[in-house]
């Protein structure tokens, strides 16, 4: 590591003038994507739009940066280097947990494979181009995994050839984190890009590629401190991009900011409205949903609710790619809904959700897993036991489908459904097993980054039994272990504060208590039985 950031010392970013992105382009309005130069070999009349197009490619504003990337070619149709840019914009969001589709492959490799035919003048370019093609070639035989690490690669030894190319050193981070294993507790390759992009990011703050890229890199519980600096810039540097918006949320909600996950989510899904980017519409609107119910804002994350129906019909598979893939717009449909039950503790509402057509098994295993929680908890057991069947049917199909990640996620649900099944049914030991293994399971493995957190997390509701089990400093534990991984959670909160009274732990049940009140200022009426337990142990 520390040889990386000594050859990375000398970086030099821009040679000559440097084109900023705060520009009016065309006859649209004035636009802020930040500043990006990338050298390239092409008539100097494309260099603006080649330019544009790596920031809106950074912010990954795909479908617009295939847009610029083509009107870089018009005016220079020998500018080969710009087939990279759309190759690596039809890849996408390269945190989207999923195998990608031969549609989605298709249009990548024949834009490496015409950049190969026009043939760049360079051999960085070359490498740009032949690097994004790793991504593509053999896909029908070799697995996505290793072409992802494969490209991963190819960006390393990129790097190592041109060390004066900042560009290489940021795509290169942005691979190591794209490629790492989500069940890696050791978070070498996040750290390995922080190490990269943190010092660039101090000498060229108005990067957008740096200040989303260290977000992500840091999107897991134990660094997520690390992006807060980035994460309080992002929208301001790019506030044309809806991503760029949206993205700061993903540490504001590791650390517990949820009015700045909400403020800035309603940013982005403004501008993403206003774009028709109807997918990022629906991820920001997912955040801010999970931000409102923590903070016990149920008015405001009703209309949420009771807009998204408008939302989801807007919502076209085939239009321009934006940050959100069309899975993410699934997921936050189905996830929604769910969220408004389980959050509030309204078990029968979450054993009455219906399943919306066109789900993924993963999307449609959201609305198991909590009709299946809301059944049991509920008393009905033969609805819960029909709900955690259909989770195994899910799982098996996400099995079939080839995708670990989303199997193993679906697996977690289907053991904590069964663990309330068995609790309800009256094996209660039984219950408590189960929900500990598929506690033990989520701690092995990262959230995806489609969702700002699980459902309901596993250790939470491992303490919720327990606390029903009477064994509150076990439960307390429990919910503690869930607020160190998840900081801010309202249930987690209110359950550690009911647990510790139960335990006699009254300093504990006080600061529990204090926290959640302090959380809640804006709790719209009528206001949770939880929060107003809290006030009244806080007033006393």
């Amino acid at each position: 590591m520390r040889a990386i950031c000594a050859s990375l010392a000398a970086v030099l970013f821009l040679s000559g003038a440097v084109f900023a992105q705060d520009h009016l382009h065309g006859h649209h309005a004035v636009e802020r994507l930040g500043t990006v130069h990338f050298t390239t070999s092409c008539a100097s009349g494309a260099q603006p739009e080649f330019d544009r197009a790596v920031s809106l490619l950074h912010s990954f504003e795909f479908g617009a940066a295939i847009a610029a990337f083509d009107a870089a070619l018009k005016v220079d149709p020998s500018c080969a280097i710009a087939q990279w840019g759309v190759a690596l914009a039809h890849w996408g969001n390269p945190f989207a947990v999923g195998i990608r589709p031969a549609s989605q492959i298709r249009p990548g490799l024949e834009a490496v494979e015409r950049g190969r035919a026009i043939g760049a003048r360079t051999d960085r370019e070359r490498a740009y181009i032949e690097a994004a093609g790793r991504l593509y070639l053999d896909a029908g035989s070799r697995p996505q995994q290793a072409r992802v690490e494969a490209y991963r690669d190819a960006m390393r030894e990129l790097m190592r050839q041109h060390r004066d190319d900042t560009e290489a050193a940021i795509f290169f981070a942005l691979s190591l984190t794209a490629a790492e294993d989500l069940s890696d507790k050791t978070y070498a390759s996040r750290l390995q890009a922080g190490a990269i992009l943190e010092p660039l990011f101090q000498k060229y703050p108005d990067h957008p590629g740096l200040a989303h890229y260290i977000i992500h890199s840091y999107d897991v519980p134990a660094l997520s401190a690390r992006a807060l600096d980035a994460a309080k810039r992002y929208a301001e540097i790019a506030p044309s991009a809806p991503h760029a918006l949206h993205m700061p949320s993903h540490t504001f909600t590791r650390v517990g900011l949820w009015q700045k996950s909400i403020e800035t989510n309603i940013a982005s899904a403004r501008v993403a409205r206003e774009q028709d980017a109807t997918g990022e519409e629906l991820h920001a609107t997912d955040y801010q949903m999970y931000a409102y119910l923590q903070t016990a804002q149920d008015a405001a994350a009703k209309r949420l609710l009771d807009d998204l129906p408008s939302i989801a019909a807007r919502f076209d598979d085939g239009a321009a790619a934006s940050a959100a893939p069309p899975s993410a717009a699934r997921y936050a449909i189905a996830a929604i809904p769910a969220r408004w039950a389980l959050e509030r503790g309204a078990w029968q509402e979450a054993a009455r959700l219906e399943i919306r057509p066109g789900g993924l098994p993963y999307t449609e295993a959201l609305t198991e897993f909590a009709r299946a929680i809301g059944a049991a908890r509920s008393g009905d057991v033969p609805a819960a036991r029909a709900a955690v069947g259909r989770l195994d049917a899910l799982r098996a199909r996400q099995a079939a489908a080839n995708e670990a990640y989303w199997t193993t996620q679906i697996e977690i649900q289907r053991r904590a459904a069964g663990a309330w099944l068995a609790f309800a049914a009256g094996r209660r030991s039984d219950g408590l097993a189960e929900m500990r293994a598929a506690a033990d399971a989520e701690d092995r493995t990262e959230k995806a980054a489609v969702t700002p957190g699980p459902l309901a997390p596993a250790r939470e509701q491992l303490g919720e039994m327990l606390l029903e089990s009477n064994d509150a400093r076990g439960a307390l534990e429990q919910f503690e272990a869930t607020l160190a991984k998840e900081p801010g959670r309202f249930r987690a909160l209110s359950g550690a504060a009911r647990a510790a009274a139960h335990a006699g732990d009254a300093t504990a049940a006080t600061r529990y208590n204090e926290q959640l009140v302090t959380m809640c200022p804006r709790a719209s009426a009528p206001v949770r039985r939880e929060l107003r337990q809290a006030r009244a142990a806080v007033a006393r």
